[in-house]
């Protein structure tokens, strides 16, 4: 079987250093606004909903225009797409970042920002998504997929949070500076890839992008793994929508830890996904990539089951540390197999019908998890999130099997090379 297993690391050199590059550039950008949009939110009004809504911008959009997106990315050419895509974005940060730096920034103006970004990004998502089998071999996905969210996970979660107090120091525009510009660098280096496209059937006479995302959704019905997998992430994105919104909760009263404990919690999340994008293909070798989903969904069940039920600070790291790891292992399994199962011309709409699909999750299980904590108590959303994963490794019965078929690339949709 084709890149059950990914045995083949893909080169550095040429287009996939530099897609990483760009990747971790603005992932890291990213970071640095999205920790300092709540912070000019709270300078601007002390409503504790007008400052939610700000970040509540950050779902709605894919809820919205998910589906919209990938039936795009699929009709276009992702490369463009992702550099116009992160250029527009550029100058928008860059043009907030002034109109902080004048005094003029109002909480409208914050929701207008994470909005309108958040709808870019359901096109550079899944564009990105169903370019990367353009410029590595299918059996070099998993490990493509694995570097770069493992240097994603480095540059947004760990070093990125250091960073915002300082640029801080120098201005409140300075974060939103300094990410307009990783966004323009992003844009440089995926301008430069030098790819072939892979060559797409003409479309339908009449198709119209309410057909194709239709087509999108049932590719993803029809295929019993893929779907199984979809509606297990959502379960799981369920489950920890109502942990990490109750989480600080969790820390500072349930545990009665500080917030230094809260941040530390976090941080051995981040450590743990960096583990876990290191060990994720050699799981996926010994296992399989559907197996590697179960085990990894078993081990974080057991995780919050730590998280809820032993009050202990250190119970709390190592269950962290866990669930950082094993849900990375999930992440680059999880979208190693939507690439390699989806038709080479649908993997956008495809990629944008899982992720509407699997992200409606996290909202819902964030308010969920505050009711639960306030009916049961503050640890009952780390057990009811058990409960989910639980239910989510259930799902994936249908998709145990290692060595499931995997689609073969259409005719005339090779994988592209780089050309250098």
């Amino acid at each position: 079987m084709r890149g059950t297993a990914g045995r083949t690391a893909p080169a550095w050199r040429g287009g996939f250093g530099r897609l990483w590059t760009a990747a971790v550039v603005s992932r890291f950008g990213d970071a640095l606004r999205t920790s300092a949009l709540p912070l000019l939110a709270v300078r601007i009004t002390d409503a504790p909903l007008v400052v939610a809504s700000v970040t509540a911008c950050g779902y709605v959009p894919w809820l919205l225009f998910g589906l919209l997106g990938g039936a795009v990315a699929d009709r276009v050419d992702q490369r463009r797409a992702m550099w116009a895509v992160d250029t527009v974005r550029g100058v928008l940060v860059g043009g907030f970042a002034l109109a902080v730096g004048l005094g003029q920034a109002s909480v409208p103006l914050l929701i207008a920002l994470a909005f309108t970004l958040t709808t870019l990004q359901t096109l550079f998502d899944n564009a990105s998504t169903a370019l990367l089998p353009s410029i590595v071999d299918r059996e070099a996905l998993g490990g493509a997929n694995a570097r770069l969210m493992t240097g994603q996970q480095l540059a947004g979660g760990l070093l990125a949070g250091p960073f915002v107090p300082l640029l801080l120091t120098a201005g409140a525009s300075m974060p939103f500076a300094a990410d307009a510009g990783t966004y323009l660098v992003a844009a440089a280096l995926v301008a430069s890839l030098r790819i072939r496209p892979p060559r797409r059937e003409p479309r339908p006479a009449g198709s119209t992008l309410r057909a194709e995302i239709a087509a999108g959704l049932r590719e993803l019905w029809r295929d019993r793994v893929l779907r199984a997998i979809c509606l297990a992430t959502l379960l799981c994105n369920i489950g920890m929508g109502a942990l990490i919104a109750t989480l600080v909760l969790h820390v500072t009263r349930w545990l009665h830890g500080s917030d230094g404990a809260y941040a530390a919690a976090m941080t051995a999340y981040a450590a743990g996904s960096l583990v876990g994008g290191l060990v994720a293909q050699r799981v996926a070798r010994r296992t399989g990539r559907a197996r590697a989903l179960l085990v990894a969904g078993t081990v974080q069940t057991a995780s919050l089951l730590l998280v809820g039920s032993v009050r202990h600070l250190a119970a709390l790291f190592a269950g962290m540390l866990l669930l950082g790891a094993m849900g990375m292992i999930w992440n680059v399994n999880q979208v190693t197999l939507m690439q390699q199962r989806s038709p080479a011309s649908m993997v956008g709409r495809v990629s944008s019908a899982f992720r509407t699909a699997s992200t409606s999750g996290a909202p819902v299980g964030a308010l969920l998890g505050g009711a639960v904590a306030g009916a049961y108590g503050l640890n009952a959303p780390a057990l009811l999130a058990a409960v989910l994963f639980a239910l989510a490794v259930a799902s994936l019965i249908p998709a145990r099997k290692p060595d499931v078929p995997v689609v073969a690339p259409e005719d005339g949709a090779t994988t592209a090379h780089v050309t250098r």
